[in-house]
């Protein structure tokens, strides 16, 4: 359950007491039994040495010589006295040194220290003594400075770097442990029965346990934000003061839009009109010109298309790549033979002359190929 106000008792062994505010942030948080189990497992963990090793079979000395022959015994097969089944051999499986941490993120273990002394305080198991200073170490003198606190078992007394007086009283007794502010952790509050701290410790701790939202309340953060805001909202005026802006103004971007070549032209492109239109007219009247020959081209184009008869080998017969329509038979002017479309080598003949007809092929001299392969 979460407080707004916690008040506690500044226990002093004489005089009368005071009292102390605690943050509800710190000493009122719901205790969480999970989170303490967990960061508590993993700082045990971390204590572990992991040195723990033990040997292999291959790591074993000896075994070199066979025990025995592999047959005619009556006894097992052995190749070696240090297999894991003999005494003295090798460990399967055994511990082999690694680490044992574990990974806990700073606000879980924070957040385990706070629920933890939550946990105490709502027990009435947490105290605030004024102080355990003496003159000098004096053990008896510093259980009185605790007696205040009643009877206990165990108690963590959270003392600060500067109290060595209290740290060299309290080092040789068995039931207290004595720790620094700064290393105070979860596992020591929940072993010990009672939680005392001192009043410079309590300071120490409420200043490290707490510090960014103790910046937020008093107002200091605001600032800190707004000036990061005002350096990025004014790079024009830093810039304008720069040398490097000096720089960007004169630079010759201005100079190469004054001098570009690009205006001149299209100043000087329209004055010369008179060339433009000379150069139309002179393509008009070019155009008919080059017309001319396309026309004559696809004239005669269909007049040397057209079958006619071969002056060489007679009527019927075509030479050229494009036959007309009927002619389909190949002839070949160096073998005088003739290929109809039924001929097996057909396809892969070229023609020399075509012919519409077998009897034009042959009353031009050429012989059907099949003919001949009789």
């Amino acid at each position: 359950m979460i407080m707004s106000k916690i008040k506690v008792d500044i226990l002093a062994s004489e005089g009368k007491n005071t009292s102390v505010t605690l943050p509800s942030e710190v000493f009122g948080r719901d205790v969480n039994v999970p989170l303490i189990h967990q960061v508590v497992v993993a700082q045990l963990a971390a204590a572990r040495q992991g040195t723990h090793a033990t040997k292999t079979r291959g790591m074993v000395s000896g075994g070199g010589a066979k025990p025995w022959r592999q047959k005619g015994t009556g006894r097992a097969r052995h190749g070696s006295r240090r297999a894991p089944q003999w005494r003295g051999g090798g460990v399967v499986f055994g511990p082999q040194p690694h680490s044992h941490a574990q990974r806990t993120p700073k606000k879980m273990i924070a957040a385990a220290l706070y629920s933890a002394l939550s946990e105490r305080l709502s027990d009435s198991k947490l105290f605030v003594v004024e102080s355990i200073t003496t003159d000098a170490p004096s053990t008896s003198k510093a259980l009185q400075a605790l007696s205040v606190i009643g009877d206990y078992k165990s108690a963590l007394v959270v003392l600060h770097r500067d109290e060595d007086i209290a740290w060299l009283s309290l080092r040789n007794v068995p039931y207290i442990h004595a720790i620094a502010v700064d290393q105070l952790n979860t596992y020591d509050v929940i072993a010990n029965e009672v939680i005392v701290f001192t009043k410079a410790s309590l300071d120490e701790f409420l200043v490290l346990s707490a510090p960014a939202k103790t910046v937020e309340e008093d107002g200091e953060a605001k600032p800190a934000k707004a000036a990061k805001k005002v350096k990025a909202a004014t790079p024009l005026e830093v810039a304008d003061e720069a040398p490097v802006a000096e720089v960007v103004e004169e630079a010759p971007v201005a100079q190469v839009v004054e001098e570009t070549p690009a205006v001149e032209v299209v100043e000087e492109a329209p004055a010369e009109e008179t060339p433009v239109e000379e150069v139309a007219e002179e393509a008009a009247l070019e155009e008919p010109v080059e017309e001319a020959p396309v026309e004559a081209a696809a004239q005669e184009a269909p007049a040397q298309e057209a079958p006619a008869a071969d002056a060489e080998f007679g009527e019927g017969s075509y030479r050229g790549d494009t036959p007309p329509e009927g002619f389909e038979i190949k002839g070949k002017i160096a073998s005088k033979l003739f290929h109809t479309p039924t001929s097996p080598y057909y396809k892969r003949t070229s023609a020399d002359v075509w012919f519409n007809s077998e009897e034009a092929a042959i009353s031009a001299g050429f012989t059907n190929v099949t003919e001949k392969k009789k």
